[in-house]
């Protein structure tokens, strides 16, 4: 069934490098026939995020930071620009690498105040900025990690921030669904990402994953871009307030 996405616009918020899963989900997309509209958070990224756009065939690629109301603002100018859109991919998360590194009950108030807003409440900001483009219906999506509902040593307050953002998938889900918007997460397991290296022990996250999920493998990110598919397709109509796990079936395990 080729082309799921043919017609279909989509916004990907978060792309910064081509390790980084909303990369992937960008190049599945792309190869469905979706029209992309990418952001990029600063001039930093600037550069790197256009030349990744040119690979992808992005229609365009903007500045968009999350906590700047303007950019909100200008977010929801471009997708009315693009004739709406039809999907959106959040994938942002920040937390500071000194409050990952320490015991959570160390955590800063700066620190957790800083996690929440970049990594949940930004899910919030960003729904409401494109609901109104969105005349056609579709489909919002984030991206969780099971540190969200279990203890992952080193994750600390990023596990306490894609609680809020689980959380917030619900409530959103609820809110726009009479709008015939979908707001789902995908909690993807573990993949080597630039925002993974400031995980302390990371590897050994991998190690443990792969000796004990299920397929007794790490996760492919290119799995994780298929069910982001499968969601912005009208393969998912049904599919809202859900977290789709994509982890080999490591959540699963007790032991």
């Amino acid at each position: 069934m080729p082309n799921l996405l043919e017609g279909k616009t989509a916004v990907i918020l978060g792309i910064a490098n081509k390790w980084s899963l909303a990369y992937a989900i960008g190049q599945a997309f792309r190869r469905e026939g979706a029209n992309l509209l990418l952001t990029y958070q600063g001039e930093r990224l600037r550069k790197s995020v256009e030349e990744l756009g040119g690979e992808l065939g992005a229609s365009k690629v903007f500045s968009c930071d999350v906590t700047q109301p303007a950019d909100l603002e200008q977010l929801t100018g471009v997708c009315r620009e693009a004739g709406g859109v039809d999907s959106v991919v959040h994938s942002i998360a920040f937390a500071n690498r000194e409050d990952l590194a320490r015991p959570f009950v160390e955590t800063s108030r700066e620190g957790f105040l800083t996690a929440q807003e970049i990594s949940a409440f930004s899910l919030v900001a960003v729904a409401r900025a494109c609901a109104p483009a969105m005349t056609r219906g579709g489909s919002m999506m984030t991206l969780s990690y099971l540190g969200a509902v279990r203890v992952i040593p080193n994750y600390n307050v990023m596990g306490v921030a894609k609680a809020a953002l689980e959380a917030s998938v619900r409530y959103l889900s609820s809110d726009l669904g009479p709008q015939n918007i979908r707001v789902n997460a995908i909690s993807a397991g573990p993949v080597k990402t630039a925002a993974a290296r400031g995980i302390k022990d990371f590897s050994k996250v991998l190690e443990g994953v792969a000796s004990h999920s299920p397929l007794r493998r790490n996760t492919d990110p290119a799995e994780v871009a298929d069910t982001a598919v499968f969601l912005a397709s009208e393969l998912g109509r049904g599919v809202t307030g859900n977290v789709l796990y994509v982890d080999a079936g490591f959540h699963i395990m007790g032991l």
